[in-house]
């Protein structure tokens, strides 16, 4: 593991999902599942995230998207509180999940939708 690398990846996953998530998830993590919390600090955040050519707020667009698709309630609601620390707005949020319905289905939209309005709720954003 690259150490460097792994420490941008904890730096900009915090700055995503915010820093009291991140520091659970690592405290949380056991001898079992620390192996992938590595893994996902460094390859995920430390590498994609910090690539060139799409900026945070469209790397959260395309997840919303796909982790609709995916039906990853749990990872689509970091994913919402880390799309409106990237700057997007709620009306974005909303029209993106409006295009899942017709390309992931309405059962998946409709879940979606759901999960996102606790977590804008949550946040005080509606």
């Amino acid at each position: 593991m690259s150490d460097e690398r792994f420490e941008r990846g904890l730096d900009k996953r915090r700055k995503v999902l915010g820093n009291e998530h991140v520091e659970r998830s690592m405290k949380n993590a056991d001898d079992f599942s620390h192996p992938l919390q590595e893994l996902v600090t460094e390859y995920c955040w430390g590498n994609v995230w910090q690539r060139d050519g799409l900026s945070d707020r469209d790397r959260s667009v395309i997840n919303l998207a796909m982790l609709t698709a995916l039906n990853r309630p749990h990872e689509l609601r970091l994913h919402v509180r880390g799309a409106i620390n990237n700057g997007m707005r709620v009306e974005e949020i909303r029209e993106v999940l409006m295009q899942t319905a017709i390309y992931c289905g309405i059962p998946a939209a409709i879940d979606a939708f759901r999960q996102a309005r606790e977590v804008l709720v949550e946040m005080g954003e509606i």
